[in-house]
């Protein structure tokens, strides 16, 4: 039952980097709200690794074939999933935002079941639907009220972020490592191949960008370790536990978001929240039991 609080870790650091990416995104383009989620994770990501390797020295791995494969799809498509959200906050609220990425538990469900052998159980099935329901209530979104942009924005960013959860699982899986080291692995290496692909963009297309995020430390460096530390419980939790409910039980992150939303953005909840918060409680439920 490790996945779960690993999960928890992940959730709550989560709900604070998206808050100060909305922040940075006031002052700084896209591709660079998106690179200070990646800038200064990747030496905090060196430093676990050599703390689990100080604490359980572990040999092998096998870094070979389709855990490469798996590892640039992972960088890439978050990438892309953190660039849609990005957008997404500077179309809608923080929370409706954030809400709707997080449709990617039902597609990591979804695409769990037809391309990575990962079945659910009825009960995990119901936590997924009930999840996605009260994510939908929380957000405050209605279908009549979202532009088709913001609303393919939302689906977007949640289809790759499920993807990225899906390869990562796949790497730390194929990887072979005992637990976390493989993960911790994982997450280095996808951090670090982010890192570079988004500086050298940005040397070459937009250094502006890179001078924005060193006048501005103190915020990039929050969503960098935020970022980190919600990474570790991430790619942790998906290590041991599939990648649907793994991203359902997070789905709690909805509620930080809002309490983010009320009392740091000073934003208005809706009446439909309460009922949010209990499903999101019975989804919870269901797949800790599933």
């Amino acid at each position: 039952m490790l996945w779960i609080p690993f999960t928890l870790l992940a959730a709550f650091m989560q709900a604070w980097r998206n808050a100060f990416q909305k922040q940075l995104s006031l002052e700084v383009p896209v591709t660079g709200v998106t690179l200070a989620r990646f800038l200064w994770a990747s030496p905090l990501a060196a430093l676990y690794l050599l703390a689990l390797y100080s604490w359980q020295p572990v040999s092998g791995g096998q870094f070979q074939g389709w855990f490469w494969g798996y590892i640039v799809g992972a960088a890439l498509a978050q990438i892309l999933a953190t660039s849609l959200m990005v957008q997404l906050f500077q179309r809608r609220n923080y929370a409706i935002g954030a809400g709707l990425a997080k449709s990617e538990a039902i597609l990591a469900a979804a695409l769990g079941v037809l391309f990575f052998s990962a079945p659910l159980s009825w009960l995990g099935w119901l936590g997924v639907l009930l999840g996605a329901a009260a994510i939908w209530l929380l957000s405050g979104a209605r279908l009549r009220a979202l532009s088709w942009p913001t609303l393919l924005l939302g689906l977007g960013s949640g289809l790759s972020f499920a993807l990225t959860s899906l390869w990562v699982r796949e790497a730390s899986l194929v990887l072979g490592l005992p637990f976390p080291h493989g993960a911790a692995w994982v997450l280095l290496l996808v951090i670090c191949l982010q890192s570079v692909l988004l500086i050298g963009w940005l040397l070459l297309r937009d250094p502006a960008v890179l001078l924005a995020l060193w006048q501005r430390p103190r915020l990039t460096l929050l969503i960098s370790v935020c970022s980190c530390l919600g990474s570790i419980g991430w790619f942790t939790a998906m290590s041991l536990e599939s990648v649907a409910l793994v991203k359902t039980l997070g789905q709690v992150e909805v509620l930080f978001m809002l309490l983010i939303s009320a009392f740091f953005f000073k934003e208005k909840l809706a009446r439909s929240d309460h009922l949010g918060l209990a499903l999101i409680v019975l989804a919870a439920v269901c797949v800790m039991w599933a």
